[in-house]
């Protein structure tokens, strides 16, 4: 056991103690009251600059509210939430700032009658890294669907039909007057945009390889089936002889391009059969063939509007990406396809996309309540290779595989399954 001390021996110990607590606590007040100062007088030091622009445009800072046009895409309005008023939904000059990037804006257009298009148009693009979208709704119920999925709308002011506009019909050359119209509603607020119908998808950001060529005014897709060019260049446009097409092009706000689409506003207005797409090239090639120094682009339309095409072996048509796989043929990534050049309209174009897996589709599509049944077919090579190829043995082979079909299907609807 511990010997006893008296209280006298450890006064010295308690005093130096009881002194060391009443410094601490005078030191933490003196700090304390230095740190209120300074908080209060200290000026609200900027952001870097840098950390600025590394910032993360998508998502609304702490200071500026959340809107449906700085909402990141895909998240809905909150529970509950009433449809804004229509006035919310025109297209402003703020709208298009809200969501471009870099000065860009990617835009594309429809009714109800292409909403799976639609999303599956945002959808590529989102996967892709690309936010910089806006969706023009022609008719009022698309506008309402597309919002409350969290896609950024705006209203067109088309008044258009909800059921699908059949190629060449009056309510195809409206829509077709309304694209007219939207570019040149577009141009003026001063961004690049990149215009693209619904029928196409992204498989890789354009937005670098659009970039490569600042000096081009417009960088037009065309219906070209025969490669110029063998590598990811611009096409040889002395070479091209397909027509330039106008479901994906990119315009830069400059002058000549702004005349051209007044003239082609103009053009369109005039005559309510004549298609947009014949009208454009019309005015381009008015005065065409003039090469700009690097020669990737040509001088058209006045003589001072700068065009570049893009290659048609990675901006693909619905020939050179399903039927020529002229993208394989060269070992290159393609950017885009776009679904022309095939049959049975609205429907074909949808096949083909779920066809090469790129169409969008909710999981019911693929929830068949029978199953599915799949088969292998299989052709005899002495109905590929023996006798002549004549119009009797292509359609011996033709009737070849349907019958495999037909017994397929036969199968199927016994077993009540899907034939996929």
């Amino acid at each position: 056991m511990a010997a006893w001390c008296s209280a006298e021996s450890t006064k010295p110990v308690f005093v130096g103690i009881y002194g060391a607590v009443l410094g601490g606590f005078a030191v933490s007040a003196l700090f304390f009251l230095l740190s209120s100062f300074s908080s209060l007088s200290a000026p609200t030091l900027p952001l870097p600059a840098a950390a600025i622009a590394g910032a993360n445009l998508s998502a609304p800072t702490l200071a500026q509210a959340e809107t449906m046009y700085n909402r990141p895409i895909w998240k809905p309005p909150p529970r509950r939430a009433r449809m804004p008023s229509p006035r919310a939904f025109r297209l402003t000059r703020d709208m298009v700032a809200a969501r471009a990037r870099d000065g860009v804006i990617v835009v594309t257009f429809g009714n109800y009658a292409f909403l799976d298009f639609i999303l599956t148009w945002v959808r590529h693009l989102t996967d892709l890294g690309v936010d910089n979208l806006l969706v023009g709704a022609m008719d009022t119920k698309l506008l309402r669907e597309l919002y409350f999925r969290g896609v950024p709308v705006f209203d067109m002011g088309s008044r258009m039909v909800t059921e699908d506009a059949g190629w060449g019909s009056p309510t195809f050359h409206k829509m077709g007057r309304e694209k007219v119209l939207l570019i040149n509603a577009l141009l003026p607020f001063g961004y690049e945009l990149l215009m693209c119908d619904t029928d196409m998808v992204w498989l890789k950001n354009p937005l670098p390889y659009l970039a490569r060529y600042p000096d081009a005014d417009l960088l037009t897709s065309s219906d070209q089936v025969i490669p110029t060019v063998t590598d990811d260049s611009l096409e040889n446009w002395r070479e091209v002889t397909g027509a330039f097409n106008i479901g994906i092009f990119h315009w830069r706000p400059t002058e000549p391009a702004k005349r051209l689409a007044k003239d082609w506003k103009d053009l369109v207005i005039s005559d309510d059969k004549l298609w947009d797409q014949n009208a454009f090239n019309d005015l381009v090639r008015k005065k065409f063939g003039q090469p700009v120094q690097g020669d990737d682009l040509v001088y058209s339309y006045d003589g001072k509007l700068k065009l570049g095409v893009l290659p048609a072996s990675i901006f693909c048509s619905g020939h050179t990406y399903f039927v020529q796989g002229m993208y394989k043929q060269l070992h290159l990534e393609p950017y885009a396809v776009h679904t022309t050049f095939q049959y049975a309209g609205t429907e074909g174009k949808r096949h083909r996309l779920r066809e090469a897996m790129l169409f969008f589709d909710q999981p019911s599509y693929y929830d068949s309540p029978g199953g599915f049944l799949s088969f292998k077919p299989n052709i005899p090579k002495s109905l590929l290779l023996d006798g002549a190829h004549t119009v009797e043995s292509h359609f011996e082979l033709v009737n070849y595989q349907l019958k495999q079909i037909r017994t397929a299907l036969a199968v199927a609807s016994l077993l009540k399954r899907t034939l996929a």
